[in-house]
């Protein structure tokens, strides 16, 4: 069964550690100077350091989401995810198992603050963004 229409979540509702993140994608050969229309933007909850809080997320799953931008392509929309052995996911079909979804690299020891660099598993293909926003909701 698929959730049709998940409630709306309200941001007061959540614990003032939550953030919108803003991920682009870094310079790569194909892109010189990166690609700010090939982005991710996740609402997850950080710790003081600007790493994912599990405690948090765990209180709070369905509120971690993630979209997932591409030109010339609708806007994905998803979940943060936490695999077993602690390992992050932006899982897209929410209502089975996660398969054909990206994978962050070492997300669990990121630090997601402005300027750092982050990996995710894009397509089969490593690929690093750069942290060009964080904001509390």
């Amino acid at each position: 069964m698929t959730k049709a229409s998940s409630p709306p979540i309200l941001n007061t509702s959540l614990p003032s550690c939550f953030r919108r993140i803003r991920l682009e994608l870094a310079r790569e050969p194909d892109h010189p100077e990166g690609e700010w229309n090939v982005a991710y933007i996740m609402v997850a909850p950080l710790d003081d350091e600007g790493r994912i809080d599990p405690d948090q997320w765990k209180k709070h799953r369905d509120a971690c989401r993630v979209a997932r931008q591409r030109p010339n392509e609708p806007e994905s929309r998803g979940h943060l995810v936490h695999r077993p052995g602690g390992s992050w996911a932006f899982q897209y079909d929410i209502s089975g198992e996660v398969h054909g979804d990206e994978a962050g690299y070492h997300f669990q020891d990121e630090r997601f603050v402005l300027d750092e660099y982050v990996s995710i598993k894009d397509g089969g293909k490593m690929r690093t963004f750069r942290v060009v926003g964080v904001s509390h909701l």
